[in-house]
């Protein structure tokens, strides 16, 4: 077992045990059109995991529809060194009465999928040109946005909803796309901050 397989799984495992001590949850969203949350998104800001520990920038998450109903997720970044690192995983919907909580996994072994974490949609524009993700432990959280970036009004209202939920958005760190075209960080202040 890798030692990103081992930080992984210890993740998942903490953040359940988290979440049911803390006895609060995020508020998800009412509803999710599954088809059109497919395709390429950009991480503007994240509240970092261990498991992005060597992502130095230009993280991506492109999400594929599968015959079978399950999503195929691809995670992108760069290193320090500009290394691509990809973690390939499956999404699904354990309960369709309540679509916008999906689990999703990166542990694959004998073609099943373990140790799923909670995929919560908490905050969804109408047009679906950002996301907000979080976690039932409030530990972890993902802006992600159609472009590179997204100006500062928008952000504004992401912020002002996600500490509505309970969030410390100090604990956040913008996520820097400048090497997909986003050389205007106007929005955000230099990398790392907000």
């Amino acid at each position: 077992m890798t030692g990103r397989v081992r930080t992984l799984m210890t993740m998942v495992l903490l953040g359940g045990v988290l979440s049911l001590a803390a006895g609060a949850n995020p508020t998800v969203v009412e509803s999710l059109d599954v088809e059109r949350y497919m395709g390429l998104w950009y991480a503007i800001a994240s509240i970092p995991t261990t498991f992005e520990r060597q992502c130095a920038d230009g993280t991506t998450a492109e999400y594929t529809l599968l015959d079978n109903g399950k999503i195929e997720v691809v995670n992108t970044c760069f290193t320090e060194e500009g290394e691509p690192d990809r973690a390939v995983g499956r999404a699904w919907i354990p309960d369709p009465e309540e679509p916008t909580k999906l689990k999703v996994s990166f542990v694959r072994f004998l073609g099943f999928w373990f140790f799923p974490g909670a995929y919560w949609v908490i905050d969804l524009d109408p047009e679906y040109r950002f996301a907000v993700v979080g976690h039932p432990s409030y530990r972890y959280a993902w802006i992600l946005s159609r472009t590179p970036r997204l100006d500062q009004e928008t952000m504004d209202g992401i912020i002002e909803r996600l500490e509505a939920q309970g969030y410390d958005y100090g604990t956040f760190r913008r996520i820097d796309q400048s090497m997909h075209g986003s050389a205007d960080d106007s929005c955000c202040g230099p990398p790392g901050t907000f």
